[in-house]
């Protein structure tokens, strides 16, 4: 058993050096510092790196991170929410703000303003997202009538032309943003919206999860990284169960002890053979954790 050290801070101390001190801490520091050597290790053996997370991460300044990753080629495919097509549409174009999460709702909700959390968005985000989202689909329904998830959200990326754009450079380096709840966002709104008007449009989520299972298969190696729960963590790992993820990374604040598959550890993908390798889970917020992970990975730059 390895021993408890202290953790000593010195004057311009790097990331990585702090995390690797972690390691030998205890509590969920110690899981940090191993998680960090899994990213090392994965990344080092070239695993493909499939990353999921919520789409309140792509509301929050997280969104960041995630543009710098797709940028510099470090993660090779996407599982998210339909809510992230919301928010880099309207965040390429318009800011959220910054609020609080003991504000008077019935007063924002008066003064067309949406709370996620204390992050604020007024309502003339959405309406450009309806205008940007009708004007996209119309170009692609005029080339396309059967496409599947992963190819729209490709090319709804072509037509954001911005550089902080998440749709932008995924689009641009060839990484596939999978979303198998497509319909649960304003953008998959103003998808059925468009289908009510044109009944020969076709979105097709099987395909998608069938190419899913194609590149875990295909790989030497694969890591997840796996941010908070929900679909885009199942659809993650569920996708990999035919081989078994070789690396896993789990952070989250949710608990196991409901049985939800959004607190469930990478313990327990091991029952399922969804994870079959080196695996930690980290208790915490994504926000805090992830760049810091990140920062302290050198294999990351």
């Amino acid at each position: 058993m390895r021993e408890i050290k202290d953790i000593r801070l010195t004057n311009g101390m790097k990331a990585a050096d702090l995390v690797a001190q972690f390691r030998d801490s205890g509590f969920q520091a110690q899981n940090m510092g191993e998680a960090a050597e899994i990213l090392s290790e994965a990344k080092k053996n070239n695993a493909f790196t499939f990353l999921s997370f919520t789409s309140n991460m792509a509301a929050s300044g997280l969104r960041g991170v995630f543009v710098d990753l797709v940028k510099r080629k470090k993660v090779d495919a996407i599982i998210t929410t339909s809510g992230t097509i919301d928010e880099d549409i309207n965040r390429s174009k318009l800011p959220y703000l910054q609020g609080s999460f003991e504000s008077d709702d019935e007063e924002l909700g008066s003064r067309g303003i949406n709370r996620m959390g204390n992050i604020l968005v007024p309502n003339d985000r959405y309406e450009f997202l309806e205008k940007f989202s009708e004007k996209a689909i119309g170009e692609i329904y005029a080339v396309k009538k059967d496409i599947a998830v992963s190819e729209l959200i490709s090319e709804i990326g072509k037509r954001i032309g911005s550089e902080g754009s998440l749709l932008h450079w995924a689009s641009k380096n060839s990484v596939p943003i999978f979303c198998p709840g497509i319909t649960d966002g304003a953008f998959g709104m103003q998808l059925a919206f468009f289908q009510q008007k044109n009944p020969d449009f076709k979105i097709d989520a099987v395909k998608d999860f069938s190419r899913l299972l194609e590149l875990g298969m295909a790989a030497e190696k694969t890591l997840g990284i796996v941010l908070g729960g929900g679909i885009a963590k199942h659809h993650l790992i569920i996708s990999n169960i035919l081989n078994g993820l070789d690396y896993a990374v789990y952070i989250n604040s949710s608990s196991p002890y409901h049985g939800s598959l959004s607190g469930a550890t990478t313990s327990e993908a091991k029952s399922w053979g969804k994870v079959r390798g080196k695996a930690v889970t980290v208790y915490g917020d994504a926000q805090i954790i992830f760049p810091l992970l990140v920062l302290s990975v050198n294999e990351f730059f």
